[in-house]
């Protein structure tokens, strides 16, 4: 495979595509949407230009947790980042800030461009977030990871997923993984989790394959994490647009530029 990266041609060399990645995964072809060496070579290309490796929505702990308990589920990215900047600047992201003040400010609208978004589940998110900011003030993360990231879901409002995106966050070479309807349907589609695995009762297990696979393809897992979020993102804007519009578009196009 070879790319044109900061003004330079440079090369990978990947397996055979009929070679098998894991049991019963086999590599592909770098070209084909979604297999494993299609994001072996769009995480090179990525690493080689230096994307992928900054995730921090925060300054610190607080504000990460913040951040990232803010956003998830159901919450458009642009609207939580907006709530999320609206109660650090008036520094209601600390220890002794009540329910009550985070829901005043979550409470009044947002202006997103042309448009006026109220932000959903505003009392339920603001009795969490200030749970977390009583708790956070005396917290010292562990070196672990994992370990890191159980504690993390010992907070208020914080599941297995929000505690793996902080840390993900935090750490940007941690192995633990975000696992979101986007990556669920890479993993399904690649044949690396079963059909009725789901996060709510199979979440370890299923982080344990995402790594595994990961390792497999010698990319970090929060690397091919936050790749996968990414492009499924926009595969699915893509694909949407195609559905209502009936064109056809290029789907590799968002992406660097590839070529035998």
């Amino acid at each position: 495979m070879y790319a044109h990266i900061a003004g330079e041609l440079r090369e990978l060399t990947l397996p055979p595509i009929t070679q098998e990645v894991l049991p019963g995964i086999p590599w592909g072809a770098f070209d084909e949407l979604m297999t494993p060496a299609y994001w072996r070579g769009q995480a090179w290309q990525h690493t080689e230009s230096g994307t992928f490796c900054d995730f921090r929505l925060g300054r610190s702990l607080i504000e990460e947790v913040a951040a990232c308990l803010l956003g998830g589920w159901g919450m458009p990215a642009e609207l939580a980042l907006a709530a999320y900047a609206r109660v650090r600047e008036k520094n209601l992201l600390r220890p002794g800030v009540t329910a009550t003040e985070l829901e005043e400010a979550l409470g009044e609208p947002f202006a997103l461009g042309a448009t006026t978004r109220k932000y959903r589940f505003a009392r339920q998110k603001s009795k969490y977030l200030s749970g977390c900011l009583q708790q956070l003030s005396d917290f010292t993360p562990p070196e672990d990871d994992i370990a890191f990231r159980d504690r993390l879901n010992q907070l208020p409002g914080i599941g297995l997923k929000t505690a793996s995106w902080i840390v993900r966050n935090m750490r940007p070479t941690s192995e633990v993984a975000i696992l979101d309807i986007h990556i669920l349907r890479v993993g399904r589609h690649l044949g690396l989790f079963p059909e009725d695995w789901r996060p709510e009762t199979h979440y370890r297990q299923l982080e344990a394959s995402f790594i595994k696979f990961a390792r497999a393809i010698e990319v970090s897992a929060a690397t091919l994490d936050g790749l996968m979020w990414d492009h499924m993102r926009q595969l699915s804007v893509i694909l949407r647009k195609e559905r209502t519009t009936g064109e056809q578009l290029d789907l590799f196009s968002s992406g660097p530029v590839s070529v035998h």
